[in-house]
């Protein structure tokens, strides 16, 4: 099976006034890839995420996904993308059914296909059980599997996960981890995650350090622990943002 380029970013620039964000970045993911974006605050993360999914417009370079321009081919491009956003866009007040049915019909998906896919993605994150129940009743773990699971509805090719885990108990965290690891293995997902945990990186997983608006090192995780002469991410992380804080 070839690998199909899910993203692809090419001198991308983006400045706020007179300060840069970004500056010139340059970079690919494949399906069946799971690229772990990395950065101290300020680095230029959630920028990228917003020029990704056209909540920001401006910016200078291209933007594809799956060979759709964002810009010019703004409705076939975000088809193509699932997003996680580190705060919630449930609604509290309504069932985990409503929130996903919803999300299906701005899709356009029919009602026999938007039933079969909901219950297949919230069996596979046992969570159909509880299709019934409002969303502010859920703890923080389950809230996310749903939002995971209305990420992938529609079959995209990319998710974009912003900090998914951030305020989640440890086994939470770790079964979120683990599941998005397996979709990408056994989907042929592709999978741009922001992160500031370094164990939520896999060994096989590739790595984007921003920092400042600028890549500092892109490639698998032994490309990046080899090209700064380090043998830990924590320690190859220091010394690309001097020791700066992700």
């Amino acid at each position: 099976m070839s690998l199909q380029t899910a993203l692809s970013i090419e001198n991308l620039s983006f400045s706020y006034g007179g300060k840069k964000a970004l500056d010139q970045l340059g970079f690919s993911i494949n399906s069946g890839e799971c690229t772990l974006l990395l950065g101290p605050n300020g680095a230029g993360k959630s920028t990228l995420f917003s020029l990704i999914t056209r909540l920001y417009d401006s910016h200078e370079g291209q933007i594809e996904l799956c060979g759709f321009n964002v810009k010019r081919q703004t409705r076939q491009a975000l088809a193509k993308l699932g997003v996680v956003f580190q705060q919630t866009t449930l609604d509290m007040d309504l069932s985990v059914m409503q929130n996903l049915r919803y999300h299906t019909s701005l899709h356009g998906l029919g009602r026999k296909v938007a039933l079969q896919r909901i219950q297949q993605e919230l069996e596979r994150l046992n969570m159909y059980e509880r299709r019934f129940e409002k969303i502010r009743q859920l703890n923080g773990g389950h809230r996310r599997r749903v939002e995971i699971a209305r990420a992938l509805l529609h079959k995209p090719a990319l998710l974009l996960l912003d900090e998914p885990t951030v305020g989640l108990d440890v086994p939470s965290r770790l079964a979120i981890v683990e599941y998005v690891h397996q979709l990408v293995a056994e989907e042929k997902l592709a999978v741009l995650w922001a992160s500031h945990l370094i164990d939520e990186i896999y060994p096989e997983d590739h790595l984007i350090v921003l920092h400042k608006g600028q890549i500092k090192a892109k490639g698998t995780v032994d490309e990046v622990l080899l090209n700064t002469g380090t043998t830990s991410i924590k320690d190859a992380f220091y010394s690309l943002t001097q020791g700066e804080q992700a």
